[in-house]
């Protein structure tokens, strides 16, 4: 495998060891040996910005997506049995994984620390409002990982 790097717009360096599409049968056991798969624009801004001179776009980002709606199990002693009672909210966690310039890692950590970004759901082509659960970021590789959660009621 022959390695490569190039810089983006923003000057981030992307390291490109394969590229597979996602929709292959290949993509599943291949991110997991850690090949660099195709990935798609993420767009992240802080709460206070208003233009989009504000966003910050991460090029070939990796982005998992998991909704799960919320509801209350009740369990009758001596009775039937239990009733589920769905709460009418669901809860969708965002995780983001790529390469990032210490740069643009230091303005996401200011966001991490100060409010509640905005991001651009890829999906749905919609802004929403989340919140850093956690960020990891590997100096040395650029590698990042952010879990970001949208509460929907």
């Amino acid at each position: 495998m022959a390695l490569c790097m190039s810089l983006d717009s923003a000057g981030s360096k992307l390291w490109l060891e394969q590229i597979v599409p996602l929709h292959s049968n290949l993509a599943y056991p291949l991110k997991h040996l850690g090949v660099i798969m195709a990935g798609m624009d993420f767009f992240i801004r802080p709460a206070t910005g208003t233009g989009s001179a504000d966003w910050i776009r991460i090029p070939n980002a990796d982005i998992d997506i998991k909704i799960a709606r919320r509801l209350t199990r009740t369990i009758i002693r001596g009775g039937e049995g239990d009733n589920l009672h769905d709460e009418g909210a669901e809860s969708t966690i965002y995780t983001v994984r790529g390469i990032l310039s210490i740069d643009d890692y230091k303005k996401i950590l200011k966001m991490f620390r100060t409010g509640q970004p905005f991001i651009h759901d890829p999906f749905e082509e919609r802004d929403v409002k989340v919140i850093f659960a956690s960020l990891e970021y590997e100096g040395s590789t650029e590698k990042f990982v952010f879990e970001l959660i949208e509460d929907v009621i």
